[in-house]
C-alpha cells in the first residue's frame, strides 16, 4: 500500500488533514505550534484511493534540544514514506522556513506533492502563486478544516500507482486482527523508551523532559510472528493539575486508547512506585474492563532488589485488590532487561482475559463454593443461588440467578470472584458478575383451589 507523509513547518494544518484523510479524529489538533512530536500513521481514503497517511512534526531547524528529536522522527517517517505531501499556510505565503524545508526535501528523492493549504476564499491566492518559487511545480488549493481539494489530491497520488483491489484485501488480511497493546502511566516514568527498545529503534520521542508525547501513538510490531499494534500514551497526570486545553485533550487521547486496547501495561518508576496516580490508572483499566500486567521499570537503578521486589508484591496485594494475581514484571527499558518476560505476561493476560468456562464446568464449582460457605440468610431465609453462566469474554463476565440478587452482600461478591481466579486461572484480569432474579414458573397461572392448598402445605414444610 503506498505510503504518504505529510511534512511541512509548524502550524500548517498537517494533522488536520491528516484527520480528514484517516476519517476520524486521531490526531491532536490545537492552536499551539508544534503540537504533534511523533509521527503516526493511519489508514486514509480518498474515493477509492486507498494508502496510508503518515502524520509528522512541524519542521524546525535546530541541531540541540527537543525540536532537534523531533526533525530526527520527522526524518525517520520520511524514509519510510512512498510519497510526500508538502502543506504550506496559503494564508501566510511562503516564509524562509519553508524554503528551508523545500530544500531539504530534495535530498530524500521522493515525489513531493505540494498543498497550498487555507485556501478558501480569495485571501490565499497570492500565497498559492508565491508556492512556484519552492520548485515543486503549482500547488494543489485544499482546505483541510472543510476538505475542499481532496479531488485533486487524489488524481496527484493517483499518478503515482495505486495497488490492485486484490493486493488491498490481501493487505487488510494480513494486518486484521493484531494484538491492541497499550502503554500507560503517569509522565517520565519510561513508556516511549521502553516501545522503542521493544521494537528495536529509536521511533519515539525520549527524554529527561516530562510530557514529551502528547497523543497516543500506534506503532505496528510483531512478537515470535504474533502481530501487536503498540500504543504510546501521553502521561497521565493527577486530574487537578490538567489546566491546559492541550493537557486535557492529550488525557482524552490516552484514555480513549485505553477504551479500544485488549492488553494495558501500567509502567511505575522503580524508585517512587504506587504513588497515588499509580493507583488511580490501575482502577482506571479495571473499570474499563481491560486485561493489564505491571511493569516496574528503571529496575536497573534499584540497589535492594530483593526487599524492593517483596514490599512492592505486598502494596501490590493490598492496593490492587480489584487485579489480584496480576503479572509484575521488573525491567529497564534503557537496558533492554526482562522484556521478553514481559511479553510473556502480556499474552498470558491476553488468554486469561479471553477465557471462556463450560456452564457445567462453572455449576460444578459454584456447588463446592455454596456448600464450602453458604449464602447468607435474608429477612429469615436462606439466599439461594440457582444457577450460573458465563455470558461473554473481554472481561470474563458471569450471570448468576439468585433469589433476592439486592441482599447478596458484595463480601460474598469478592469470595466468589477470587473463587472464579484461582479455580480457572484468571489472574489479573476483571471479573464482572451479574445477578438475575430466577423466573417464577407460576406466575400468570391460575390454579385451583387444591393446587394452592398443596403449595402452602410445601412452603411450610420448607420454613421448618
Amino acid at each position: 500500500m503506498l505510503r504518504v507523509a505529510i511534512v511541512g513547518r509548524p502550524n500548517v494544518g498537517k494533522s488536520t488533514l491528516f484527520n480528514r484523510l484517516a476519517g476520524r479524529k486521531l490526531a491532536l489538533v490545537d492552536d499551539t505550534p508544534g503540537v504533534t512530536r511523533d509521527w503516526r500513521e493511519a489508514e486514509a481514503r480518498i474515493g477509492h484511493l486507498a494508502f496510508t497517511a503518515i502524520d509528522t512534526a512541524g519542521f524546525e531547524d535546530q541541531t540541540k534540544g527537543l525540536e532537534a528529536r523531533m526533525r530526527r522522527q520527522t526524518e525517520a517517517a520520511l524514509a519510510r514514506a512512498d510519497a510526500v505531501l508538502f502543506l504550506i499556510d496559503a494564508r501566510a505565503g511562503i516564509t524562509p522556513l519553508d524554503r528551508q524545508f523545500a530544500a531539504w526535501l530534495r535530498a530524500f528523492a521522493k515525489p513531493v506533492i505540494l498543498l497550498a493549504n487555507k485556501c478558501e476564499g480569495r485571501a490565499a491566492d497570492a500565497g498559492r502563486i508565491e508556492a512556484f518559487a519552492l520548485g515543486f511545480g503549482e500547488a494543489i488549493p485544499v482546505s483541510a478544516e472543510h476538505g475542499e481539494g481532496l479531488g485533486d489530491v487524489h488524481d496527484a497520488l493517483g499518478a503515482l500507482g495505486r495497488p490492485s483491489a486484490d493486493e488491498a484485501k490481501t493487505q487488510t488480511a494480513e494486518a486484521a486482527r493484531p494484538l491492541q497493546l497499550a502503554i500507560l502511566g503517569r509522565p517520565n516514568v519510561g513508556k516511549s523508551t521502553l516501545i522503542n527498545r521493544l521494537i528495536g529503534e529509536d521511533r519515539l520521542l525520549t527524554g529527561p523532559e516530562p510530557g514529551i508525547t502528547r497523543d497516543a501513538i500506534a506503532v505496528p510490531w510483531s512478537w515470535r510472528g504474533r502481530a501487536i499494534r503498540l500504543i504510546d500514551t501521553a502521561g497521565l497526570k493527577r486530574k487537578a493539575k490538567v489546566v491546559e486545553k492541550l493537557e486535557r485533550l492529550s488525557a482524552a487521547d490516552t484514555l480513549r486508547a485505553v477504551r479500544f486496547a485488549e492488553v494495558v501495561v501500567l509502567v511505575v518508576d522503580a524508585t517512587r512506585p504506587f504513588e497515588k496516580q499509580d493507583l488511580q490508572l490501575a482502577r482506571l483499566v479495571e473499570e474499563e474492563g481491560r486485561a493489564f500486567v505491571l511493569a516496574v521499570n528503571k529496575w536497573d537503578l534499584v540497589e535492594n532488589r530483593a526487599a524492593t521486589l517483596r514490599r512492592l508484591r505486598e502494596m501490590v496485594e493490598g492496593s490492587l485488590t480489584q487485579a489480584r494475581g496480576i503479572a509484575l514484571v521488573t525491567c529497564s527499558a534503557l537496558a533492554g532487561t526482562n522484556l521478553d518476560r514481559l511479553m510473556e505476561a502480556v499474552f498470558a493476560a491476553h488468554t486469561a482475559w479471553n477465557r471462556r468456562i463450560s456452564t457445567a464446568d462453572l455449576n460444578r464449582w459454584l456447588e463446592v463454593m455454596c456448600a464450602a460457605h453458604p449464602p447468607p440468610i435474608s429477612q429469615g431465609f436462606p439466599i439461594r443461588i440457582r444457577y450460573m453462566t458465563q455470558t461473554k469474554t473481554r472481561p470474563p463476565t458471569f450471570l448468576m440467578f439468585v433469589t433476592k440478587p439486592a441482599d447478596l452482600p458484595r463480601a460474598y461478591f469478592r469470595y466468589l470472584v477470587n473463587g472464579l481466579r484461582q479455580a480457572f486461572d484468571l489472574p489479573g484480569v476483571p471479573i464482572r458478575i451479574e445477578t438475575r432474579k430466577p423466573a417464577n414458573p407460576y406466575a400468570g397461572k391460575k390454579r385451583s383451589p387444591e393446587e394452592m392448598r398443596k403449595l402452602s402445605r410445601k412452603h411450610r414444610k420448607g420454613r421448618r
